[in-house]
């Protein structure tokens, strides 16, 4: 087994054991008034930096590709500056303390929609041929929610408190957080929010009006959700936001029209509601109100020379001002929101999540607290409402998931919006593998081996080099948690297989060296070998070893494509796509597969793949306007002659993704 290098973990233990009094958060401040205690709240929150892994970059989205085809102005979709948005899949807590070195005082907004306590069911549909697949949250997603309210509303304050520390560390002092929660735990979050905000940092409650009345005869009809707002310090971003007025308003307030061509308006009250001496004069015959007048002398008479008073014939009547329909901004929203209903079945921007939040929710949250520019994160962005709403607000942003799917989700979602800005995908990778081996006491070699084989059902075996186990009569070997699987790695495998007269294999690994899968089973036949390549799943690092049946290791996916060539450019043409696994796709949904394709979600293509990150040159995915998947790319145009590797990746229905190495030579 290669890699095994815990340098970099070891040395991030070691500065977080060092400065972990400086970063403590104080829950024993003697200055500190009302708080919350609760079983198992924790006493300090931990701070770990982990090297982040860009694994994807995309410059340019389908939608502008599409909308620039054969344009003279298309340009390479890169913003003059260097920024580039982040899409990071992982543990949000391992996540947020890693971005404290870079983005600790830097990020304006930050909006969370954690998993609430109510039995929601958290799978989505994904179109599969003529018909639609509903796909379960993933073993990770279920384990994550299990653990979250394992222990009621006592574990989920726990990792609650620990993240919403760490989100006040990221905010900058003009920022703000907005914790959107269900009605039956916002009261305990907002003393949480209290405790590290300070009670005076608390702007608002919100209530979010979400669907109609249920009909409930028994009890109040539960229609609306909280959404927390703090701010860091009383120094913070507001652009008040306006609800546009109704037509039903309008035509019923503004009935009044002079004819001289500024419109409607309406009469508006021009007394002092408070006393004002220095305001009590007589006007234009007009006796002084008991309280005096709004407005001085002077300004009365410049509003008056602009036609903006209507006064009376009867003098004791009051002149009033007259306010136009075309000045009003519309109406200062308060805090009981009920003009933004829910995601529909039919809407355009549904993406098939039930938990869902409309764009209009968060273009609202994101206008009001932040300018353009600004960074906006969420750290549990689900189905990615937050960052496609940053996105075309034209505004810098930070997501993460735990959930794989819900990074593809996001992914497609980005790639809809035209001139969407480049953005990575990145996770913590090796690094927090490395990490769970060491808190897991599996740091061991030893250990760590019979761990994955105990999740494997497998059992351990000794006297081999390279072969660490025995499943069903297969031998088992496993790969580096710090390093991909090589070519050279699994020859040596297959070398010991024929030495000891070993015919079958199983090779687990994290993360495989480009072009194995393609290469490895050929070469595995010519030996006589059957030789299987399978996922190690990050559950293994959230599960127990009694969990081990609720953990699926798949078997890597079957890619045939053709590379095609005319003069300088080339093209990627799918042929065949198989799921070894098709046990996994419920017979229902099996019957409405006709074609290969059905089981294909997501493809993409780096034409020019070199320094180990796939760079997105071109995509492809089905939508709601083109429910059919392309399965040809579009013609590339090289520089210049030379031989070029091409990396396919494919991301199947069940949110797995498989990667195909090719070559094209120009000429």
């Amino acid at each position: 087994m290669r890699g095994e290098e815990p340098g970099i973990i070891a040395a991030a233990t070691q500065a977080r054991k060092k400065t972990d009094d400086a970063f403590r958060h104080q829950t024993d401040n003697p200055a500190m008034g009302v708080r919350l205690e609760w079983d198992g709240k924790p006493k300090q929150v931990e701070r770990i930096s982990l090297p982040f892994q860009t694994v994807e970059t995309i410059n340019e989205s389908r939608a502008t590709r599409e909308r620039d085809e054969g344009s003279l102005l298309r340009g390479d979709g890169m913003r003059d500056d260097s920024w580039r948005n982040l899409l990071i899949w992982g543990d949000n807590k391992l996540v947020m303390s890693s971005l404290l070195k870079e983005f600790a005082g830097h990020i304006k907004l930050v909006y969370i929609d954690p998993p609430f306590d109510t039995g929601t069911d958290f799978s989505f549909r994904v179109d599969v041929g003529d018909d639609i697949l509903t796909k379960a949250p993933s073993i990770l997603e279920e384990h994550a929610y299990r653990d979250t309210w394992r222990g009621g509303r006592s574990s989920y304050l726990a990792m609650m408190y620990v993240r919403i520390v760490l989100i006040h560390e990221l905010l900058s002092d003009d920022g703000a957080l907005y914790l959107h929660c269900a009605p039956n735990v916002s009261h305990y979050l907002k003393v949480v929010c209290d405790e590290i905000f300070g009670a005076d940092r608390a702007l608002a409650e919100i209530v979010w009006k979400r669907v109609s009345g249920h009909g409930d005869a028994k009890r109040w009809s539960p229609v609306h959700e909280v959404i927390l707002c703090y701010t860091k310090s009383s120094n913070f971003v507001w652009n008040p936001p306006r609800e546009a007025l109704t037509d039903e308003y309008a035509e019923g307030k503004y009935v009044n029209d002079d004819g001289d061509g500024r419109g409607p308006y309406q009469l508006d009250n021009i007394t002092s509601p408070n006393p004002r001496p220095n305001m009590t004069y007589e006007w234009q015959g007009y006796p002084s109100p008991p309280k005096g007048w709004r407005y001085s002398l002077a300004t009365m008479n410049e509003l008056d020379a602009e036609g903006r008073i209507h006064k009376p014939t009867d003098k004791t009547k009051r002149p009033r001002l007259k306010r136009y329909l075309e000045e009003n901004e519309g109406r200062l929203v308060d805090d009981v929101w009920t003009d933004i209903p829910p995601v529909n079945s039919q809407a355009l921007e549904r993406s098939g999540y039930d938990t869902q939040k409309p764009l209009a929710l968060l273009d609202r949250i994101i206008e009001t607290a932040t300018n353009s520019g600004d960074l906006v994160a969420d750290l549990f962005c689900g189905s990615g409402t937050t960052a496609v709403a940053a996105e075309r607000l034209d505004r810098r942003w930070i997501a993460c998931d735990l959930g794989r799917f819900a990074i593809h989700t996001t992914r497609k979602r980005l790639l809809n919006i035209p001139d969407c800005q480049p953005f990575e995908i990145r996770n913590l990778g090796s690094y927090e593998r490395q990490r769970w081996r060491q808190e897991s006491g599996n740091g061991a070699l030893r250990g760590y081996l019979d761990t994955i084989l105990a999740f494997y059902r497998a059992e351990s075996i000794e006297g081999f080099q390279h072969l660490h186990g025995r499943k069903a009569g297969r031998m088992v070997h496993i790969g580096a948690t710090d390093a991909p699987v090589t070519i050279d790695e699994a020859e040596e495998v297959m070398d010991e297989l024929a030495d000891n007269g070993i015919e079958s294999c199983d090779i687990l690994g994290w993360e495989w060296e480009m072009g194995l899968h393609d290469t490895i089973g050929e070469r595995a036949r010519r030996r006589g070998l059957d030789v299987r390549t399978l996922q190690i799943p990050r559950e293994v690092m959230e599960r127990t070893v009694q969990e081990a049946d609720a953990v699926r290791f798949f078997e890597l996916a079957y890619v045939d494509l053709d590379v095609r060539r005319q003069r300088q450019e080339g093209k990627v043409v799918l042929k065949d796509f198989a799921i070894p696994s098709e046990d996994l796709i419920p017979p229902q949904v099996r019957e409405q597969i006709t074609r290969w394709s059905d089981l294909i979600d997501y493809w993409s293509v780096d034409f020019d793949h070199g320094d180990g990150v796939f760079h997105n040159e071109w995509q492809a995915y089905r939508t709601k306007a083109v429910p059919v998947l392309a399965t040809e790319s579009d013609w590339h145009e090289y520089p210049k002659v030379g031989t070029y590797a091409i990396v396919v990746k494919i991301i199947d229905i069940f949110g797995n993704d498989t990667t195909k190495l090719a070559e094209v030579t120009i000429k």
